[in-house]
């Protein structure tokens, strides 16, 4: 499942080209940054995820 959208990254990297790996990791990394910001709030025993959280 894709968490970005990579036309809005391509926006974001223009004159740049970006490899399929590049949006994989990307992927990942948002995977990754989401589940942390989760466990940091209910932690903190919130069930919204804040600014901080990540």
């Amino acid at each position: 499942m894709a968490y970005i959208v990579k036309s809005a990254v391509r926006g974001l990297i223009k004159g740049m080209r970006a490899s399929e790996d590049f949006f994989n990791e990307l992927d990942a990394l948002i995977k990754r940054r989401c589940k942390r910001a989760v466990d940091r709030a209910k932690g903190n025993g919130r069930k919204t995820l804040r600014g901080v959280d990540v």
